[in-house]
């Protein structure tokens, strides 16, 4: 029988991180780097400095046209009529079934007629046939092969970036903005998102521009450091940032998830926008919550989370050993009954329970 599986793809770094001596594994189809000298490294480099994020296996759907606001508005949760030229905003692809196609950034290009959605790299082509199935008209385009992406993140990181973009002041951008420029010939985008909680941007660049932003960013007299996907993972834990396949799937409620704030039932209408809020006025009978492990353990995804009395109250979306305050974290969703700060809960840890307490969130608080 003929093997019809796909081969992992590569980013226009593959070469880069080798180079590097990254450790590379299989992420979501895409041979990537799952850390250079070691996660807590890698950790505290962006906390504390500046860290480099080879994010080029992200994808990119062009939305054009007269429709092309319609056609955004329908497809997600928030109310893109708000977003002007330059403006970023988080959102939601809600499915027909009251669940999430995926969680995306939708960038403005031109108000009304032009705009970049970034979607989830294990969900490119799932989400580019989506809008296609449910487009209202307007010119869609997927453009990932296009781009590269780099993130640029950490206390630093925003003093690197004034340097390395010159004209272009991205320390004089505010969050969720996007700039186009020019890097070394590239057409690049700057916006200043990220995934991390710190300051800093995500430097959208023609495909072929990748490494050589990425090699001028590393040989920068700031010494910011190459980050694999280990520590991208511990830092937006620490921040309860939601991940899909993690936090929110095809089956959330993205009000039980705690994403009600990119849901705007009252400025528009959206894809089955009564199930799901319905699902809220109903009461949510399970909700995503943070916590802090009270015993020795590390909460791992698909762990039971159980209740004093050792009945199953929910599972672990993901958990990991905090390097910034060097205790074991999580995310779980539990019954709404639990999900109140402080109540005492148990993680079933290969057959142990293991007191944890729920506590607000993001673990790491960035002043």
């Amino acid at each position: 029988m003929e093997n019809t599986t796909k081969a992992p793809q590569k980013t226009p770094l593959h070469d880069e991180h080798v180079r590097l001596g990254g450790r590379m594994v299989d992420f979501a189809g895409w041979v990537m780097p799952v850390q250079y000298e070691g996660l807590k490294e890698e950790h505290y480099a962006t906390r504390n400095h500046i860290g480099l994020f080879d994010v080029s296996h992200m994808g990119e759907i062009r939305v054009k046209g007269p429709k092309a606001l319609e056609t955004l508005q329908w497809l997600t949760t928030n109310d893109v009529s708000k977003l002007e030229k330059g403006q970023a905003q988080y959102s939601l692809l809600p499915n027909d079934k009251g669940g999430l196609v995926d969680d995306i950034f939708v960038y403005c290009l031109e108000k009304d007629a032009d705009y970049l959605v970034c979607v989830n790299a294990s969900n490119a082509d799932k989400d580019f046939a989506w809008f296609l199935k449910h487009n209202k008209g307007a010119d869609i385009t997927n453009e990932s092969s296009s781009w590269g992406q780099i993130a640029i993140q950490g206390p630093k990181a925003v003093e690197l970036c004034d340097q390395i973009f010159a004209p272009i002041k991205v320390s004089e951008m505010k969050r969720n903005e996007i700039k186009t420029g020019v890097f070394h010939n590239f057409k690049i985008m700057i916006a200043t998102t990220g995934y991390t909680g710190e300051n800093g941007c995500e430097v959208f660049i023609e495909s072929n521009g990748t490494a050589p932003l990425w090699n001028a960013l590393l040989a920068n007299s700031m010494k910011p450091k190459p980050i694999g996907l280990g520590a991208r993972d511990s830092l937006r834990t620490e921040m309860k940032f939601s991940l899909y396949g993690h936090e929110i799937d095809d089956t959330t409620n993205p009000y039980e998830a705690g994403l009600g704030w990119v849901i705007k039932p009252q400025a528009k209408d959206f894809m089955n926008k009564a199930q799901i809020v319905a699902a809220k006025e109903n009461g949510l009978k399970r909700k995503l919550i943070g916590f802090k492990m009270l015993e020795r353990g590390i909460p791992r995804q698909g762990y039971q989370m159980k209740n004093t009395s050792g009945q199953i109250i929910g599972s672990v979306t993901s958990g990991t050993h905090s390097p910034t305050l060097d205790e074991p974290v999580g995310i779980a969703y539990v019954d709404s009954a639990f999900s109140t700060e402080g109540t005492e809960i148990y993680v079933d840890i290969r057959g142990k329970s293991v007191k944890a307490s729920v506590v607000k969130t993001p673990f790491v608080v960035k002043t």
